[in-house]
């Protein structure tokens, strides 16, 4: 864990930006090599096109594309580090993944025709993911593709067998149904493990390595990239933003909105009531040993996952360490952060018994953002068309945000922006919003029951 308690503060709290602070003690952190050069604290004031606030995936995928679109300047400004955020803190899984919408609602939902946009736009999320590795060279340790989605008690198999139907005839999808027999044979031989289906498309990366390649893709794109430059104003004259940070101030035609998770909604009234951040945790043991390796047969390098409501998230590491995440407290403090670190110890327990003994060699969390209708949005401001935002990934950022910087750029660029009407629509406000914290206590609460009966 990290050692600043702001780290851990609620941003619904906050007036103003967390910044200046080193990254969080991660696993990915440590293991990412040296940091890019950027182009450090702005210390005068600056004119662009296009300012970017948030150093993440999608304020670096964005600030990227723009660039290479021709589109500039494009000044990125991050209140800390470029990926000190859930862009270095996630559970490194690229995935074709749009919110928690379950698949079986979609056409109910929104209509045969938007569903299948939406199912269209979460593969070419991935894909956007793929390309910017392949074109920016980015060396992040993408592993092979897979995603096991496991059932974790024998009333979920028949939900996964009617998923795969579902995707087969409905999207079009080949996925892989596997029993538990063929599950510990092929992939890994654990417990809470009755069954699977195996997604031919998603993989694993280095988060942090993947951020470090984005902030050296937009800056050789042409972009500049400020680091430990909190923005703590914004307003608006005439035809620019004006942008008010510590020891400048920028003025730009066109401002994108890149915080997610870690967003001030005082300070950013399109945002205001609209987001609720949520703390998720991760844990990273000690490396197996090879009696434990052989032992679970564990030597899939697919991302996985399980059938709760309250999912946990794992895969194990290229140092045979396994990476674990799930929910983090409502309320984060020490005492808080501990229990919740023992249950996904526990978790990793009752899933790899053949492990001895699990410790958390690692241990953090990050705030990820969550949407009253359970599905990100890239979007303009509702009363000024040249304030721009993305985010409310739902727990599931690494593709669907560097897509939507991608959308983004497109959008103000003039080029084609197709994104479907659910996401491109404005952000919903939560009813009640001064109860967020209430209303997810109860929520999940709620889904934890369900989860430990199979419901």
């Amino acid at each position: 864990m990290s050692d600043q308690a702001s780290t851990y503060t609620d941003p619904l709290a906050l007036r103003l930006p967390v910044h200046g602070e080193e990254a969080p003690k991660t696993y990915w952190h440590a293991t990412a090599g040296t940091a890019p050069y950027d182009d450090g604290v702005l210390t005068q004031d600056l004119t662009c096109e296009v300012a970017v606030i948030g150093g993440g995936y999608t304020g670096l995928s964005s600030a990227y594309q723009l660039a290479r679109l021709g589109i500039g300047p494009v000044a990125v400004l991050e209140a800390n580090r470029p990926g000190w955020g859930c862009s270095g803190r996630n559970g490194s899984f690229a995935r074709p993944a749009i919110g928690r919408i379950p698949y079986e609602e979609w056409d109910r939902r929104w209509g045969s025709d938007t569903a299948d946009a939406m199912f269209s736009e979460a593969l070419a999320a991935l894909q956007s993911v793929r390309e910017i590795i392949s074109e920016a060279a980015i060396d992040c340790e993408a592993m092979p593709e897979g995603w096991l989605k496991v059932a974790h008690r024998p009333e979920k198999v028949s939900a996964l067998q009617a998923e795969r139907a579902l995707l087969q005839e409905r999207f079009g999808l080949d996925v892989d149904y596997l029993d538990g027999e063929r599950l510990a044979a092929e992939h890994v031989r654990g417990g809470e493990a009755y069954a699977a289906l195996r997604w031919p498309v998603s993989f694993a990366m280095h988060p942090v390595k993947l951020a470090y390649g984005l902030v050296n893709a937009a800056r050789e794109a042409g972009a500049s990239v400020h680091s430990g430059t909190p923005v703590i104003g914004l307003s608006k004259e005439g035809a620019y933003h004006r942008l008010t940070t510590p020891a400048g101030e920028v003025r730009a035609r066109r401002v994108i909105i890149a915080t997610n998770g870690y967003s001030v909604e005082k300070l950013f009234t399109p945002l205001r009531n609209r987001l609720l951040p949520v703390l998720s945790n991760v844990v990273v043991t000690q490396p197996l040993t090879a009696e434990e390796k052989a032992e679970g047969n564990f030597h899939t390098t697919d991302c996985i996952s399980d059938t709760r409501k309250m999912l946990y998230y794992y895969r194990r590491l290229p140092d045979d360490r396994i990476m674990l995440g799930g929910k983090g407290p409502v309320r984060p403090g020490p005492a808080a952060m501990a229990r919740h670190r023992d249950a996904l110890l526990a978790a990793i327990s009752r899933k790899f018994p053949f492990m001895k003994n699990p410790c958390a060699d690692y241990f953090w969390g990050g705030w990820v953002a969550l949407t009253f209708d359970s599905i990100p949005h890239v979007s303009t401001a509702e009363d000024d068309r040249t304030l721009h935002y993305a985010m409310g990934y739902i727990g599931s950022g690494v593709s669907c945000s560097i897509h939507a910087g991608r959308r983004l750029a497109e959008h103000i660029s003039g080029g084609r922006q197709e994104l479907p009407v659910p996401m491109s629509r404005g952000l919903p406000k939560y009813p009640f919003a001064a109860f967020r914290r209430v209303g997810q206590a109860i929520a999940m609460s709620w889904f934890a029951r369900k989860d430990e009966r199979g419901l």
